[in-house]
């Protein structure tokens, strides 16, 4: 999972140690992480006219019109430029309570809006598939922008958390916007012949209950972050990415949902914890929300 910490200086509203024009760097970085998810809403959206179309046998045939997966690489690529914020924040001294909030305000479009997006043109596809699937009520693609707004809670607790240092409460949300994103690209580039189970409805669903339980709900997460490079304190994290690497040589994109689940399971034995109520944290806060 990608990450990204920062230390603030909340005694200023607009900067941090940094001054002058390197100290905007970073918010120049976030505000093109904020671009690359409005792109990707724009392709997500150009789906064209055309959802079904018959082949010779005359069965109807489902496409998943192929700005959908480019839209999905924009939310990767704001994932990168997400990372990268924080990197050059640390690297110029420049943090501040802005960036903190300018971040979090273009991660809901980026990780929260644009992979909704997603969710709602994968839900018209799967029901484009049954009789009269295009006469769909547009209340049965609603529940795609739940996601959406369980993102959009779980930054605003997060921006007013004061215990997220060593672990996370809730699943990060660039985190669950990549899992999202990687869907597009699995149908695109199909492996093992699991895509259909991308458009399936019901599958599509349960992915949004259980995702956004897992954005809003008071559990403990791991940090991929390291205060060291010691076996014994990073076991799990190293084990994490090993497997990941793996992973992605061999499964492509349909890596990423089997990492973030590998990522929930391992997150269950890390002892990386912190209380979830009334307990205030003074190390650096991690900014991966």
């Amino acid at each position: 999972m990608l990450q990204k910490k920062d230390n603030y200086n909340l005694s200023s509203p607009t900067g941090g140690q940094g001054a002058g024009p390197l100290a905007q760097i970073p918010n120049l970085f976030t505000i093109l992480n904020l671009i690359f998810g409005c792109i990707a809403i724009v392709l997500i959206l150009q789906t064209g006219e055309t959802i079904v179309q018959l082949d010779g046998s005359g069965a109807s045939q489902v496409f998943l019109p192929e700005k959908i997966w480019w839209g999905a690489l924009f939310i990767y690529a704001a994932a990168v430029v997400d990372f990268l914020d924080g990197f050059l924040a640390r690297l110029f001294k420049a943090s501040s309570e802005m960036g903190k909030q300018l971040d979090s305000l273009s991660d809901v479009v980026s990780f929260g809006v644009a992979p909704g997006m997603i969710l709602y043109q994968l839900l018209r596809i799967g029901f484009a598939q049954e009789v009269n699937g295009l006469d769909v009520s547009i209340i049965a693609l609603l529940p795609a922008f739940i996601y959406t707004g369980a993102v959009a809670w779980r930054l605003a607790k997060f921006n007013i958390s004061t215990n997220q240092t060593n672990s996370f409460i809730g699943v990060p949300s660039p985190a669950t916007g990549l899992l999202i994103a990687s869907f597009p690209l699995i149908i695109w580039f199909p492996r093992f012949g699991v895509q259909g189970y991308f458009i399936n409805t019901w599958v599509l669903y349960a992915v949004i209950i259980i995702v956004s339980y897992l954005l809003v709900c008071n559990r403990t997460f791991m940090a991929i972050k390291f205060k060291d490079y010691s076996v014994k304190n990073n076991g799990l994290k190293y084990a994490l990415l090993a497997i990941a690497v793996i992973c992605i040589l061999f499964l492509k994109w349909l890596a990423v949902p089997v990492i973030f689940v590998l990522y929930l399971i391992i997150s269950m034995f890390s002892k990386e914890r912190e209380a979830v109520d009334g307990y205030e944290i003074t190390e650096t806060k991690d900014i991966t929300v």
